[in-house]
C-alpha cells in the first residue's frame, strides 16, 4: 500500500513522529511503499490525521 505523508509533523508528541519515521515518511509530499501487515496497520491508525493511503 501506498503511504503519502499529506500534514506536517508540528505540534505532533513524540510517538507519532517516531511512527513516521518508522514508516519512512520524512516530509509533505513523500511516499513510501508499506506492507499491509497489523504492525504497518497500527501505525497508520496512530498517524491517519497525517498520512494518505492509497491502495
Amino acid at each position: 500500500m501506498k503511504v503519502t505523508q499529506v500534514k506536517s509533523t508540528n505540534g505532533a508528541d513524540r510517538k507519532q513522529l517516531e511512527t513516521m519515521r518508522s514508516l519512512g515518511l520524512r516530509r509533505i509530499g513523500h511516499t513510501v511503499e508499506v506492507k499491509e501487515t497489523p504492525q504497518s496497520l497500527g501505525m497508520l491508525h496512530k498517524v491517519r490525521h497525517l498520512v494518505r493511503t492509497d491502495g
